[in-house]
């Protein structure tokens, strides 16, 4: 499979072609979520910085009104953040997101220090974009710089070539 990797030299994560780190975090209703459950599907991890914030509510309001591109490719979205399970409960309702949304808040931003998207100066995750195949091999990493939104197209090129490889 072709690999696609857009990060700085300063983001110290895991970097395609590596197994994807598990997790389990609450989503916005308090539910577990294990990564390793989605195993035998696509899975696209999206840190943002805050729930309510500009820029992330256009991000994941771009892939709520193109849901149906992540489901063409079988790939479930993971968005996660710093905020607690009540914040992100009020941002999906606020935005109508139905997918999860995830709380890295307690220990404070552990799963985007495992990933390498955590800003230690700021206490927020960077943007990072996480492409994850169906063995739970990163395909695909993107991490923005601060104010700078992700590029829809990125995602569907990405996804294209997921599903180009499946057999």
């Amino acid at each position: 499979m072709t690999e696609v990797q857009q990060a700085p030299a300063a983001v110290q994560g895991p970097r395609a072609g590596e197994p994807a780190p598990d997790f389990e975090l609450l989503n916005q209703h308090g539910e577990p979520v294990r990564l390793s459950d989605y195993r035998g599907r696509n899975v696209v991890v999206v840190f943002f910085p805050f729930a309510f914030s500009g820029i992330c509510t256009g991000e994941l309001c771009e892939i709520r009104d193109n849901i149906a591109q992540f489901n063409d490719a079988d790939a479930t979205v993971l968005a996660i953040s710093v905020d607690s399970k009540f914040a992100q409960r009020a941002y999906a309702e606020h935005e109508g997101f139905e997918f999860d949304l995830l709380a890295d808040f307690w220990p404070h931003g552990a799963v985007a220090r495992d990933y390498g998207v955590f800003d230690e100066a700021s206490g927020m995750a960077l943007r990072g974009t996480f492409i994850i195949d169906a063995a739970g091999v990163i395909r695909y990493v993107v991490v923005n710089p601060r104010g700078q939104a992700r590029d829809f197209n990125e995602y569907r090129r990405a996804l294209s070539a997921l599903v180009e490889q499946q057999p």
